[in-house]
């Protein structure tokens, strides 16, 4: 019976972890595509392009990093259902908060890369 349990923990994690990860990513890197256009000067075919390979980065880092945390057994695993959904809530929420800092960390290099962009730029200027 506890393997079945497990299995229907599986089914229930992967979908929400890997869905969190596409629609943060959807989200951060569609507006995060006015930042790259800024950061490369209105090279619009270089700042998309550099916006996908972010993306693709984004979605192996934090879909690798789901699947590397998701066995469920080593938590202790004690076949019911009250268990299965503590494990579930503390592992999706982990991953929630992993995912919230790297949404945080690709904005700190967008407004880096763009500070860094208007600081060489006001250089040329002056």
């Amino acid at each position: 019976m506890e393997t079945s349990k497990i299995l229907i923990g599986y089914f229930i994690y992967l979908p929400i972890t890997i869905l969190l990860t596409l629609y943060v990513s959807r989200i951060l890197f569609k507006n995060g595509k006015l930042f790259m256009i800024d950061i490369f000067k209105g090279k619009e075919e270089i700042a998309l392009a550099t916006n996908q390979l972010f993306k693709v980065g984004f979605y192996l880092l934090n879909i690798g990093f789901a699947l590397m945390i998701m066995e469920i057994h080593s938590y202790g695993f004690n076949d019911t259902y009250q268990n299965l959904v503590e494990i579930l809530s503390s592992k999706i929420g982990g991953f929630t908060i992993y995912l919230g800092i790297m949404l945080f960390f690709n904005l700190f290099l967008f407004f880096r890369g763009r500070k860094k962009s208007r600081q060489s730029q006001n250089a040329q200027l002056s």
